[in-house]
């Protein structure tokens, strides 16, 4: 009792604790879905000794690192990273809950077809009432919360751009002109009020994952699996949908901590790195703001059976690759501001 009491005192406290430490636990967690994926694979190829097994964990396993490089995963975290950030905190574990959240619909959609759920595949048949149905939660919520996230982040990049402007004029940096605020940040702060800390963007990828776009290809990876091995363990099955929250929880914890660290340069730097905030800033609202028309161009598209040309093309738009672009130019930015600050400091060092 009295470790459970501990553990429960050190939850509590876990803002206050050292910034490797709280990475230590979140790296932790990650490395635990890792070895849960792996024991269920070990035994289930022990009882039933079926190789294909470990290659379409393997296929998951990859299908899981692809999937966090999709667009709308890197804006959800990155436009949430940058508000925490503006809040003076260090926001270790946004990619970690965030994906956590979007993979639990995929492991719990993964539980339920190797139970022999038939509902499941119901949900995850395109055309089907449940099918849309959940796709429209999906679709609408990650459309919402990234057009708000965009708007208040785009507050946050017009008050830094003003603010870089007149220090190029011979002004001072002041503290507040990297948060946001205006006009926008205080309609968007009751909204935006129930995202306290990182665990509550568990909620926005549970929510996100609705739309069934993972679901469907690891549960229809672990369905023809279940129907054409009769003999693959169903514990080998299980491991599927844990090797792909695996992959895509390292990912995207992974990005989360750079996003991080690259906007915390910038807030604890506020005089060299002020116009590098402003252009990652705004980077990440358009890039929020971008993904939300789309997303909500979609919704509108299958909710209301729309058949104009612009909704249609925007729901038929692919977010996979995009992502990379993202983060490309975000690296870029980071890569270009790093090198510049230490020339500038080598210059007045001579």
């Amino acid at each position: 009792m009295t470790t459970l009491t501990g553990v429960t005192a050190l939850y509590r406290q876990r803002e206050q604790l050292p910034l490797r430490t709280r990475l230590l636990v979140t790296f932790g967690a990650v490395l635990a879905l890792h070895a849960a994926a792996v024991v269920l694979l070990l035994t289930g190829l022990v009882t039933a000794g079926e190789p294909l097994a470990l290659g379409l964990v393997l296929t998951a396993y990859l299908a899981g690192i692809k999937h966090s490089y999709d667009w709308d995963h890197l804006a959800a975290i990155d436009n949430s990273t940058r508000k925490f950030v503006a809040q003076r905190r260090d926001p270790v574990s946004v990619g970690f809950a965030f994906s956590l959240g979007h993979s639990s619909v995929v492991i719990l959609a993964g539980i339920l077809v190797v139970g022999g759920a038939a509902l499941v595949g119901q949900f995850m048949e395109d055309g089907t009432t449940g099918n849309l149905v959940l796709g429209l939660i999906g679709s609408g919520v990650s459309g919402i919360f990234l057009l708000a996230m965009g708007l208040f982040n785009g507050s946050a990049f017009i008050r830094t751009a003003q603010a870089y402007r007149s220090v190029q004029g011979g002004g001072a940096v002041r503290e507040e002109d990297l948060e946001a605020k205006g006009f926008v940040a205080r309609l968007l702060a009751k909204p935006l009020s129930r995202v306290r800390r990182p665990r509550n963007i568990y909620v926005i990828g549970f929510l996100f994952g609705l739309g069934f776009d993972t679901a469907t290809t690891i549960g229809l990876l672990v369905m023809a699996t279940a129907a054409s091995l009769a003999g693959v363990s169903p514990l080998a099955l299980l491991a599927l949908p844990l090797a792909f929250a695996a992959a895509m929880t390292l990912c995207d914890t992974i990005n989360g901590v750079a996003m991080m660290r690259m906007y915390s340069s910038a807030i604890h730097n506020p005089q060299r790195t002020l116009g590098f905030n402003a252009l990652i800033t705004g980077i990440s609202a358009v890039s929020a703001l971008a993904i939300s028309v789309i997303t909500l161009g979609g919704f509108f598209n299958a909710a209301f059976g729309l058949e104009d040309p612009v909704t249609g093309w925007l729901g038929d738009v692919d977010l996979g690759e995009a992502g990379l672009l993202l983060v490309a130019s975000l690296l870029t930015v980071w890569g270009a501001a790093s090198v510049r600050g230490r020339l500038a400091m080598s210059r007045r060092g001579t």
